[in-house]
């Protein structure tokens, strides 16, 4: 049986029980036996070979070794102690075929599914579920009320607010104010957009706001910054084509952070599918003061780039309460909603805007529907 489906395998991943099993009882005591094992199952067929030891006595961290046939990798990560393990190998293999079906290659993906599961697994480490020898992994992030992020959904993309942080000088109100206001309205997920602030202040600020965000369960995106992302934990990123590729955002980021691209051309669109984002803007649909030299596409470039993407797309540029229903009507399924900077937060009250905003769009999309 091993010889006709371990060639037919792009990558195994057995675990140190699993390995001895493969090599007929051969003993995996050290890190050096776990280099034997890859290279002498690499020879039975599979392309590549991931050899995990999490269980191997000797080491402090979790060591699991790479081998594509030509080089070794080791890969370290915290050692988590907990009895909640069960389901983390199915959960590794899963991330690896979810990275390579986004068009990762192998080593990046194996690297992401690492991160991830070592991330559920501090998770998980103190769930209280059962009284077996294993407890749960929790790789969804459901078993618990933690202030984790939430799941990236589609419908998020609803009423989209994208702060500025000019207006809200010229209003005289905070950051955080303007944030609670917003999602107080209506707003569906909230983008910090903060390009004259900083470093400090932009952290100082985006670690507020995501506080408030996760209390109402409001995903947070960070625009362009992936280091305050990272700082701060934000739920995601959104970056433009002049900013960090998206491909390399993901791979700093982890497979379950939300990454949104700007894009305004079919080819655009592919491109951040093949990157492996989770959603595209699109615009300037409108004229807007809000971004310099904004070239403005319309609704038939809108509709154009909508047409051509695998993603949700989000619309933007110029949109506001007297113009949004007829965007949100250009009878394209993925548009699934309008990023708004000026609309919300140049405005006297970000609260009833955004209330009034938010009925027009769930009145126009429930008539598409």
């Amino acid at each position: 049986m091993y010889e006709k489906l371990l060639p037919m395998a792009d990558i195994v991943t057995p675990n140190l029980k699993e390995a001895s099993a493969l090599l007929g009882g051969f003993q995996l005591e050290t890190i050096a036996d776990m280099h034997s094992a890859a290279k002498r199952i690499h020879n039975m067929g599979p392309r590549n070979v991931l050899v995990k030891g999490g269980d191997l006595p000797a080491s402090l961290d979790a060591v699991d070794i790479f081998f594509d046939g030509e080089d070794f990798y080791e890969l370290r990560s915290s050692r988590i102690q907990t009895r909640n393990t069960h389901g983390t190998g199915c959960t590794l293999a899963s991330c690896i075929a979810a990275g390579l079906a986004k068009g990762f290659p192998m080593l990046e993906s194996v690297k992401a599914a690492k991160h991830f599961v070592e991330d559920a697994l501090q998770y998980s480490k103190d769930i209280m579920i059962g009284d077996g020898f294993q407890g749960p992994f929790d790789h969804l992030f459901k078993l618990k009320n933690s202030g984790r992020q939430v799941a990236f959904k589609p419908s998020d993309l609803l009423l989209y607010a994208v702060t500025d942080s000019g207006m809200n000088r010229k209003w005289g109100r905070s950051i955080t104010n303007a944030v609670r206001a917003a999602i107080e309205g209506g707003a569906t997920i909230i983008q910090l957009r903060e390009k004259d602030a900083k470093t400090r202040d932009f952290f100082e600020s985006a670690k507020a706001c995501l506080e408030i965000c996760r209390s109402h369960e409001i995903p947070l995106l960070i625009n362009d910054r992936i280091d305050v992302a990272l700082a701060c934990d934000a739920d995601g990123v959104h970056v433009g084509q002049s900013d960090m590729p998206a491909r390399v955002a993901r791979s700093l980021l982890g497979p379950n952070k939300i990454i949104g691209v700007s894009c305004k051309t079919p080819e655009q669109a592919q491109k951040a599918w093949d990157d492996g984002a989770d959603y595209i803007g699109s615009g300037g649909v409108y004229p807007t003061n809000t971004k310099a030299n904004n070239v403005t596409i319309g609704l038939d470039g809108l509709k154009t780039v909508c047409l051509a993407s695998k993603l949700p797309v989000v619309a933007i540029g110029g949109i506001g309460i007297s113009n949004a229903r007829s965007v949100m009507e250009i009878g394209v399924q993925n548009l699934k909603g309008i990023a708004v900077v000026s609309a919300l937060f140049d405005r006297e009250c970000i609260l009833s805007e955004t209330q009034k905003l938010h009925s027009v769009l769930t009145d126009a999309t429930s008539r598409g529907k």
